[in-house]
């Protein structure tokens, strides 16, 4: 296989992730909270990608009950808590920021990828995480930026990039079993079935239902924003090495 093709599918998810900030601010302002707006994201994105999984290759989606912790950790543990967390940092602060925030994500996976793989930390791993941040810094335009930074959104933003790392964490356990579509399909089922309770589904239904316009946001932080980046992101982390990945 090409080398760069891995590299190219994750830069690709990285750009498709770039845009979600537009459509979480369009649902924003109609009044939806960021547990709801992750509701969205989760089942959207499951209503998509499920069925098409079932159809196509039924096989890909028999798992052995005993891995099902897996799953509830790239669904759940990782998907929900980030989601509710960069929705929260991007909503309250501006997009720039919390995409920064966010990408203290590679700081995690280095360290919890040390302890549970055992991979070293090279100097060549540090230079790459530093130009990543100092990278999503200058692209994000803070220097020379005045921004007002509360504790609870430094909290929250500095959240969202651990539990976005604790996704390939997960990831790289359960794609030791399963394919990666069927680690995706699983992550974004879970996922729904953990932002239900917390995303007030009836009260986000009626809001979305109000709106329809609202209905092509939806679909775009469903199939643009996660769908797709998955799909890329996964088949590339199951032919990269984590950090290697993490810095694209």
């Amino acid at each position: 296989m090409n080398r760069s093709k891995p590299a190219l599918a994750v830069l690709c998810a990285g750009v498709a992730w770039g845009v979600i900030s537009l459509f979480v601010r369009a649902l924003s302002a109609a009044g939806l909270r960021p547990l709801q707006i992750s509701l969205i994201r989760m089942v959207t994105s499951t209503v998509c990608f499920f069925p098409l999984m079932a159809l196509r290759d039924p096989a890909k989606l028999r798992i052995r009950l005993r891995d099902l912790w897996m799953f509830v950790g790239t669904g759940i543990v990782s998907v929900v808590l980030f989601n509710s967390l960069y929705f929260y940092t991007t909503v309250q602060s501006q997009a720039s920021v919390a995409v920064v925030l966010l990408y203290t994500s590679p700081a995690f996976v280095l360290l919890l990828s040390a302890l549970i793989f055992k991979e070293k930390i090279t100097r060549l791993k540090l230079l790459c995480l530093g130009m990543t941040v100092l990278g999503c810094a200058l692209v994000g335009g803070i220097f020379g930026a005045s921004y007002r930074l509360t504790g609870r959104v430094l909290l929250a933003g500095l959240g969202s990039g651990f539990f976005y790392a604790l996704y390939t964490i997960f990831a790289r356990l359960a794609l030791r079993r399963y394919d990666s579509t069927t680690v995706t399909a699983y992550t974004f089922l879970l996922g729904a079935l953990g932002s239900l309770p917390l995303g007030k589904a009836a009260d986000t239904a009626s809001t979305v239902a109000g709106t329809p316009i609202l209905l092509l946001f939806c679909l775009g932080i469903g199939v643009i924003s996660t769908v797709l980046p998955y799909v890329l992101y996964t088949w590339g982390l199951q032919r990269m090495d984590s950090i290697r990945k993490r810095v694209f």
